[in-house]
């Protein structure tokens, strides 16, 4: 009988997932004999038995994975035959290391049975995992993964999970954070002075929260805020202690039952929302639901998820429709998951704290989701995904790359693979620079990885511009803020050679010293040149503009009437007083702290203010996606006249005749959600017609859209459906953020390609 043997290394994330006792099942099940056991790159398997069914076995590999595993490569080669018999799991082997960690994930369908198994040892555990299963990136200290390089290394295992924990055939084989309530951690409710609060701590934060209480709970990655969602006063009180006058709360619902009752949900978002990810997803809210309308006002949109932890499954079950789940922070900081910190901070929030012992190495926040065109588009990318490589379009050398200032990630490259942190949040203090500095070292050190290069943003006065250039020896290479975005999409895509980004947001550091921010760029990930814009306006003030849209209406309405501008009769124009005119004229005609700016996110904000949407706003991009909601309102298919004009070899986007026209309509009192649509239709076309002009120019045909005026689903839908239509090849991200959550990646790219 002929016997083939192969060798066969596999890549990814298959440590720590349950995949050497997969593998082990997988040989009794093909009759294969030989080993296999974990490297530092990865898992190695020798294996022997009748071609055909070395052949099924190499098959099912990718075909059976665990759940949690992400094979990024499988290389097999034929080796000699060696009549062995059985097949065993060796013990793990060094070398350079290339594993891959497994993000954190919610509790799998095994475990949930025996949560709320009365006959089972785990019944009603908070803690309950198994190698499918449970808290991973958020408790690893150290490498390699086992358990005493865990936050787990404080529990030493009962005899019961002991024997679990070393049986190939069990669930629970090598499932590092294994435990049970005879040796794990334990629940525990505080004040925030830390005293006990009597009774059963599960039952006790049940009963503040139906009572209308505010509970804080520490997850997986972090602690929550958590009310009633149902309950209009407790919301009300959450966002007054919160100082969170309106930006939308995130919901936690205990099912998709649940889920139906308040919002839409198609078969994609709930495949989204149930796995083991378990991310926020926006979904459009049902007519007539019954969740507190502060919860997310002014808006279409409800951000939902499931329960992320065995913890929020005892606190949902049956006992509400939804939660409020926000993270656990005061506006502009990062989210609390040390015990000490988070009394600290959140004291004058929370009543009470459901807390654990299980200590939370590193914070990771949830991840944000909506759905575009069939598939995932991240609006946040963190918890349940981090950190998953992206694959990089060569390999090259290993670059820190530190991000913008909004949404700050950070990225590790080592070889063709890109290693996103998880969110940081916005860098405007020193609190959220110092998790910055502990994501890179928590990603140099579980990934083994030393940087030779950091990248950072163009702009010199950003924290993380500053935090790269104060380490010492490392060459720097700034990267243009929409040429990052630009290579962020085109890595992700796998593209190579020139193409064209269009990319919209709302502010970037321009080549020219002006803001730039409504983009169309040509070039590679080494070099790009810009071809196209938005027609430049004054930001009077600079960034008090950014948070008055008001002053954008200004600035737009003087680029076209001048000082007549005040003659309009338009509602948001009666809110200036006399003073104020006369100061923003004098700052426009004399250019007094007025940069100028090309910035597509500018632009939607004067136009929400103009029709009454929002003349100041208290959170990034309320404007915008205030509008986006008015849009949506009405039905149609009109667009107003812009025009494009050439200048200094670039092509300009001149929405003046827009802006008149949309002047024309508010007097004419046309209803404001159908100027809401026609503006978002015209900008579609416009872009749409650009890349056009520019393509006769120079022959493009691909197209990548970023940056974070793309997360507007109406904005996107219309370029990509124009694009297309005109036989366009249209990218767009599906593996990190638009917006500046996915700047890093772009910066790493650029970077590693430049210094190859």
């Amino acid at each position: 009988m002929a016997i083939n043997r192969i060798r066969i290394e596999i890549e990814g994330i298959v440590q720590g997932v349950g995949f050497r006792p997969f593998i082990f099942r997988l040989a009794g099940t093909h009759a294969i004999n030989g080993w296999v056991l974990n490297n530092s790159g990865g898992v190695i398997i020798e294996a022997e038995g009748e071609p055909a069914k070395v052949s099924a076995f190499l098959r099912d590999i990718s075909a059976e994975a665990p759940p949690l595993a992400a094979i990024t490569s499988v290389s097999s080669e034929k080796i000699a035959s060696q009549g062995e018999r059985g097949f065993v799991i060796r013990p793990s082997a060094g070398g350079t290391n290339k594993a891959q960690i497994s993000p954190d994930c919610d509790v799998c369908a095994d475990c949930l049975r025996e949560l709320f198994d009365p006959n089972d040892r785990r019944y009603l555990y908070p803690f309950i995992n198994c190698t499918n299963c449970g808290p991973r990136y958020s408790i690893i200290t150290g490498i390699p993964y086992d358990r005493p390089f865990t936050t787990m290394a404080a529990f030493p295992m009962c005899d019961a999970c002991r024997a679990e924990y070393e049986n190939p055939a069990d669930r629970r084989f090598h499932a590092q954070p294994v435990a049970c309530p005879d040796c794990g951690p334990r629940l525990g409710l505080v004040d925030a002075k830390g005293e006990t609060v009597s009774g059963d701590p599960l039952r006790e934060a049940l009963r503040l929260l139906t009572a209308g209480g505010i509970l804080a709970v520490k997850g997986i990655g972090g602690y929550h805020l958590a009310v009633d969602a149902c309950n209009d006063d407790a919301v009300r009180e959450l966002r007054r202690r919160k100082q969170r006058d309106e930006k939308p709360f995130a919901l936690m619902a205990p099912d998709l039952q649940a889920i139906a009752r308040f919002a839409c949900v198609d078969d994609i978002e709930q495949r989204i929302l149930a796995g083991p990810e378990r991310p926020i997803v926006l979904l459009p809210k049902q007519d007539c639901n019954p969740i507190a309308p502060l919860v997310a006002p002014a808006n279409g949109y409800f951000g939902v998820m499931l329960p992320g932890a065995p913890l929020h499954h005892l606190l949902l079950r049956n006992n509400f429709i939804a939660l409020i789940m926000t993270s656990g922070n005061i506006s502009d900081e990062p989210i609390a998951f040390r015990d000490d910190e988070a009394r600290e901070r959140l004291k004058e929030i929370a009543d009470l704290f459901l807390v654990h012992n299980r200590e939370i190495h590193t914070s990771a926040d949830d991840s944000v989701i909506r759905v575009f065109h069939g598939n995932p588009l991240f609006l946040r990318r963190s918890r349940g995904y981090v950190p998953r490589s992206v694959k990089l379009p060569a390999t090259q050398r290993s670059v820190l790359a530190v991000g913008g200032e909004l949404k700050a990630v950070v990225c590790l490259t080592r070889e063709d693979r890109g290693f996103m942190s998880q969110h940081i949040g916005d860098l405007k203090n020193a609190a959220t620079l110092h998790s910055l500095e502990e994501a890179v070292a928590h990603l140099e050190r579980i990934l083994e990885i030393k940087p030779e290069v950091v990248a950072h943003d163009l702009h010199p006065d950003y924290l993380s511009s500053i935090y790269a250039a104060g380490l010492e020896g490392l060459p720097q290479v700034p990267v243009q803020h929409h040429h990052a975005h630009m290579a962020s999409c085109m890595a992700e895509n796998g593209l190579e050679g020139e193409t064209l980004g269009v990319v919209f947001d709302g502010t970037g550091y321009g080549l020219d010293g002006t803001i730039w921010g409504g983009e169309f760029l040509l070039g590679d990930y080494r070099a790009f040149r810009r071809c196209g814009h938005f027609r430049a306006v004054p930001m009077p003030g600079g960034d008090a503009a950014v948070k008055e849209p008001l002053r954008m209406v200004i600035s737009y309405l003087y680029d076209i009437y001048g000082n007549a501008l005040y003659d309009l009769q338009l509602p948001c124009l009666a809110e200036v007083g006399e003073r104020d005119r006369q100061l923003y004229l004098k700052m426009l005609e004399r250019g007094i702290n007025s940069p100028l700016t090309s910035s597509c996110g500018r632009l939607f904000d004067a136009v929400a203010a103009m029709v009454g949407v929002r003349s100041r706003i208290s959170y990034e991009g309320q404007a915008a996606i205030e509008l986006e909601a008015l849009a949506e309102e009405a039905d149609t298919n009109a667009i107003y006249p812009y025009s494009i004009a050439t200048a200094d070899d670039n092509m300009v986007l001149d929405m003046r005749h827009m802006l008149h026209s949309v002047v024309d309509d508010l007097q004419a009192e046309e209803p404001r959600s159908v100027i809401a649509r026609r503006f978002h239709n015209t900008v579609a076309h416009a872009a749409t017609d650009l890349c056009e002009k520019i393509r006769e120019t120079n022959g493009v045909n691909r197209v990548v859209l970023s940056g974070g005026s793309f997360q507007n689903k109406l904005l996107a839908e219309g370029i990509f459906s124009g694009l297309s239509d005109k036989g366009f090849e249209v990218f767009t991200h599906r593996l990190v953020p638009p917006n500046d959550g996915g700047l890093a990646l772009g910066q790493a790219v650029v970077a590693g390609m430049q210094n190859r």
